[in-house]
């Protein structure tokens, strides 16, 4: 009975339950320091969520973007200060790549209308600027005017440039390529098993061996690269 207690005192120990979010909270330390559990993090410029939505992240651009958008309303007045070119080259140089920047991660979420929206509300601000145009303007009507690309398909397309960038790079090396569960070969159909009647044209031999004797039970391989033996290993059960 006193390790029933002793487990239910180690299991209170190391994690409890939030009642208020009822999520596991788990207590682990490196070198004595405890890590303290977050539910994001930002690595390399993008937040990362607990539950990979990026909600925290696009709710940071927009809100960094915003308030220089709102800067800028201040040097941007219908009859004097920054005219429409200007405030254009401000948008695609300084506005759009924050925008942008790491959107190969999280250009799926833009199938979400909320996300969509944040995101189309922060380059509404500044097309009204650069038209001069009145808040109830609607967005599609404002990148007519602007000659701006929307921005849900700004990402659309930048996420889909980067893949292809990336296939050309790495086209002619033989690397696993990203690519959908369903589309991944089954290893029955992708590996191929000779027996001794059939010939192995490959460059590369792969030949394995196991057996039981008194000694006891092994197995090894030797890897023939192109007909030498490349790497050997012996391998021998205690």
């Amino acid at each position: 009975m006193i390790y029933v207690y002793i487990y239910i005192y180690l299991l209170y120990i190391l994690s409890y339950i939030d009642t208020h979010t009822h999520t596991y909270i788990h207590r682990y330390n490196l070198n004595n320091k405890p890590l303290k559990q977050v539910n994001n993090l930002k690595y390399l410029g993008v937040i990362i969520g607990s539950k990979l939505t990026f909600r925290d992240h696009i709710k940071h651009v927009t809100e960094k973007c915003t308030k220089l958008i709102f800067t800028l309303s201040k040097l941007a007045k219908l009859t004097w200060a920054l005219n429409h070119a200007a405030l254009k080259t401000i948008y695609t140089g300084g506005i759009l790549p924050l925008l942008l920047y790491g959107e190969p991660v999280w250009a799926n979420i833009m199938d979400r209308t909320c996300y969509r929206q944040k995101i189309a509300r922060v380059q509404s601000l500044i097309n009204i600027e650069i038209a001069k145009a009145y808040r109830t303007v609607s967005h599609e009507a404002l990148c007519i005017l602007t000659g701006l690309t929307p921005i849900h398909i700004k990402i659309d397309e930048a996420a889909q440039l980067y893949q292809k960038t990336k296939e050309i790079r790495y086209k002619d090396q033989h690397i696993d390529h990203d690519k959908k569960a369903k589309h991944w070969l089954h290893p029955a159909v992708k590996s191929t098993v000779l027996d001794d009647s059939m010939t192995d044209t490959s460059v590369i031999q792969i030949f394995t061996d196991g057996s039981k004797s008194e000694l006891g039970v092994g197995a090894g391989f030797v890897i023939l690269n192109p007909g030498y033996p490349t790497i050997t290993k012996k391998i021998q059960t205690p």
